[in-house]
């Protein structure tokens, strides 16, 4: 039946963490840009939460588009985690894509 064949289903590969880290850093990004916060200490005392996690996660604002929505459709790469998101990352996106492990053949 088609709902078994393979190249219909497959394995759902949404990451809840990576998604919320996400929605974390585009949120956090849009205090900062309506000045509800002034700096990035001051959301970071506000939440509690380093300044330093706090720069790194809204740094996932400027990841490429189509990145973001692997994540969030969960077509991402397998090795593609929020630990390495938090890592440093080029801010070319054709450079992220090779980075994070996209297909080449994409750009």
């Amino acid at each position: 039946t088609p709902e078994h064949s393979p190249t219909i289903v497959r394995a759902d590969r949404r990451d809840a963490v990576m998604i919320k880290t996400l929605a974390r850093g585009f949120r956090w990004q849009a205090l900062l840009d309506g000045r509800k916060y002034t700096t990035i200490e001051d959301l970071g005392r506000r939440e509690q939460i380093s300044p330093s996690y706090v720069s790194r996660v809204i740094r996932l604002t400027f990841l490429a588009p189509d990145i973001v929505e692997a994540i969030l459709n969960g077509t991402q790469p397998r090795l593609l985690d929020t630990k390495s998101l938090l890592k440093p990352f080029p801010p070319e996106w054709n450079a992220q894509k090779r980075h994070f492990g996209f297909d080449p053949s994409d750009d």
